[in-house]
């Protein structure tokens, strides 16, 4: 190491390069060209503040631009897909929900059609119907989410509080409906675990009625404010070319103005019949990822409002296929008689038919067969297209699942994103893409 013995002269290291240059009679004048061309790399992580789990973004600088990023995962991995093939099919969706927690439906979903492929069934009428609506309701809960926290990295705690305030109401209805806030393993082969209770046809309504009020809020305080449309307006940038490139989906896509929705491109459980748009804009940045996510929750409210309409008129119906090799009797029992949910009913199948109770502890237990071969199903989540493709041996268990998650593909854009960019951008392009990292780490 070099040693200074006049504070005025001018110093360097007899390492390569000089290191530092003190000029004249000011310790704290650093000549540009001993340090010109060195860059710094830092770690951003492995906790970063614009992800929902936990991410490492390695970060090469050059002063406060960024030359180079790489995102390094795999902090939060659970080993789900492994697990689900010690579990029943039936246990797969408890395992799967838990992917992307902040969307645990769309995880579901894309599971159970899978399955509802290798078995050659379709769920009846209502467990579509119910499927849709609770989908869309996690759309518009998951879209909250997104920005409520972008808008608490951006330092806009207005934002945030009333995103929250507003997913409670979803929540309310998610506890209602499935029993739980989160995790919910609702949907299953063959329809979902239950039908609506009593009273849920009135809360959809008065909770869509009321998001309907709440929504324009979010407008009215981002839409055109100069410091949220400084921060965002041009961060992030990726074109369609690069969108297509990476195979990203979901607003990210859409933001290019590309209308590509698997609700309209690939319809299931009735979507075509369903009046609603698929919302793109011309402006590939974060800002206008943040406003292809605020109008789709619109478009789902539209949804669940038809789906609540069409769910009312349906009271009686099944929601569970009518087969014995996978429906539970208590299952079986709701609806596949026309007369809706008897308890005395259940009550007959369960505490006075032996064979019933002997099948129901079999099918719990032990889980149904699935016969041989492969299937891959996909649907629209909130972050993208998720896919699922399933192997079966003809077991009882999975020989084999594997999801495509949209947070995972989408992180690949984090390079092309940040590169040039602002260090304190990084936060605004993570926060566009809106990564899940359960659903990465998988």
């Amino acid at each position: 190491m070099s040693t200074i013995n006049d504070p005025y002269a001018s110093t360097t290291d007899s390492r390569e390069g000089p290191v530092f240059t003190v000029t004249g009679q000011d310790w704290d004048t650093i000549d540009a060209s001993a340090v010109e061309g060195d860059h710094l790399v830092i770690n951003m992580g492995p906790q970063h503040p614009s992800t929902h789990g936990v991410l490492r973004l390695v970060l090469e600088i050059d002063g406060e631009t960024v030359r180079d990023a790489r995102a390094g995962v795999g902090y939060l991995h659970t080993g789900i897909e492994k697990n689900m093939e010690y579990r029943t099919w039936t246990q797969g969706v408890t395992f799967c929900t838990r992917m992307d927690y902040v969307a645990p439906f769309s995880n579901e979903a894309a599971y159970v059609m899978a399955v509802e492929k290798l078995l050659g069934i379709e769920a009846p009428e209502k467990a579509q119907a119910m499927r849709v609506l609770l989908l869309e309701l996690n759309r518009i809960s998951s879209h909250l989410i997104c920005i409520a926290t972008g808008g608490m990295e951006l330092g806009a705690l207005t934002v945030m509080t009333c995103g929250f305030r507003d997913r409670e109401l979803i929540l309310d209805l998610f506890e209602m409906i499935t029993g739980l806030r989160m995790n919910h393993a609702f949907f299953r082969p063959g329809g979902v675990a239950q039908d609506l209770p009593e009273g849920a046809i009135e809360q959809l309504r008065s909770t869509v009625a009321l998001l309907k009020k709440r929504l324009p809020e979010y407008a009215a305080l981002c839409n055109a404010n100069p410091i949220f449309k400084g921060r965002l307006k041009g961060v992030g940038h990726l074109e369609l070319a690069g969108c297509l490139a990476l195979g990203l989906t979901g607003p990210v896509l859409r933001a290019t103005g590309y209308d590509w929705d698997l609700r309209k491109k690939q319809p299931y459980w009735g979507y075509e019949t369903y009046d609603f748009d698929v919302v793109t804009r011309d402006e590939p940045d974060a800002y206008g990822r943040f406003r292809v996510r605020l109008d789709e929750m619109w478009q789902s409210l539209r949804i669940v409002e038809q789906a609540t309409d069409r769910l009312e008129k349906m009271d009686g119906q099944p929601v569970m296929v009518a087969d014995k090799k996978i429906a539970w009797p208590s299952q079986l029992s709701v609806g596949a008689d026309g007369q809706g949910n008897s308890a005395e009913h259940i009550k007959h199948i369960m505490g006075e038919s032996m064979e019933a109770l002997i099948h129901h502890f079999k099918i719990v237990t032990e889980g149904f067969r699935v016969p041989a071969g492969q299937a891959f199903a996909s649907i629209e989540a909130p972050r993208g297209e998720i896919d699922c493709h399933l192997v079966s041996d003809g077991g009882t268990r999975p020989y084999r699942a594997h999801f495509r998650d949209p947070s995972f593909v989408n992180l690949q854009a984090t390079s092309v994103m940040s590169e040039g960019g602002m260090l304190s951008d990084v936060i605004v392009a993570v926060a566009s893409l809106d990564p899940v990292m359960g659903g990465v780490d998988r």
